[in-house]
């Protein structure tokens, strides 16, 4: 199992699972930090997006073990998956409303998760359809730290953001992360973005065979400029066989 330098948060033994008779992610191990960072990467179709749903409990698991040590857990999706009748306010309080918290009590929470995200009060009472891409996914990562988790998990939630917008959201779990010391669970494509917002790399098997390796980063996110970045991940992609296969796709799960 891979070790953390943090106290667990989350614990994998042994991870697997199957669609229709399929393996999809076997013999997953895996060990996620308190207040760590943990960034997901590997090939299109190794399984990475099940893993993180069973790891949330999305997705059962059939086999091995999973052992969730923290106290509650937030989840940002690729899309940003928010009410579309709601508002900005109402989807943010949505996880209170469903704890039971009172209104006062929510609107005092969501106006603090909004501001931590530097969502405008402006824009609390407009519908996703009337809010920018950068501003609904704002409003999710605000839906995410509503509760004040001490986990989050993070399922390729930038990949449809353009380049200036994706490093304005990293930037703002950088943040909320180094405030907030939530642990989290990262899922990327993008190893520029692994090596900027995590303390560690992990590689998926290319078949969903496991954990291949690790790298762990030096520092700690939002200490490494661009040209530190840069480095280490030209370094990787050059140098380091364990990236080898990172963008290959299997093309029978992406048709």
């Amino acid at each position: 199992m891979t070790e953390a330098v943090f106290p667990p948060a989350l614990a994998m033994a042994g991870v697997g699972h199957s669609y229709f008779g399929r393996r999809v992610v076997d013999a997953v191990d895996l060990v996620v930090g308190q207040g760590e960072i943990v960034a997901l990467v590997g090939p299109s179709g190794c399984g990475k997006s099940t893993l993180v749903h069973i790891a949330a409990g999305i997705v059962d698991h059939v086999r091995g073990t999973v052992e969730r040590r923290y106290r509650r857990h937030g989840m940002v999706f690729q899309e940003t998956r928010l009410m579309p009748w709601a508002t900005a306010r109402e989807n943010i309080a949505y996880p209170l409303r469903v704890a039971g918290l009172s209104r006062a009590e929510r609107r005092d929470q969501v106006e603090a998760a909004a501001s931590r995200v530097a969502l405008a009060a402006e824009d609390l009472d407009k519908y996703p359809v009337e809010l920018s891409g950068g501003m609904r996914q704002r409003t999710a990562i605000a839906r995410a730290l509503v509760t004040d988790p001490d986990f989050i998990y993070f399922d390729e939630p930038f990949t449809a953001l353009d380049v200036a917008l994706k490093r304005r959201m990293q930037d703002l779990v950088i943040d909320a992360g180094r405030n907030a010391r939530f642990g989290a669970l990262f899922v990327t494509h993008d190893l520029a973005e692994a090596t900027r917002i995590a303390h560690r790399i992990v590689v998926l098997d290319a078949r969903g065979q496991g954990v291949t390796g690790e790298r762990r980063l030096p520092g700690a996110p939002g200490e490494r400029d661009d040209a530190a970045v840069f480095a280490l991940t030209s370094g990787f992609l050059r140098e380091d066989l364990l990236f080898r296969h990172i963008h290959d796709i299997d093309e029978r799960l992406t048709a």
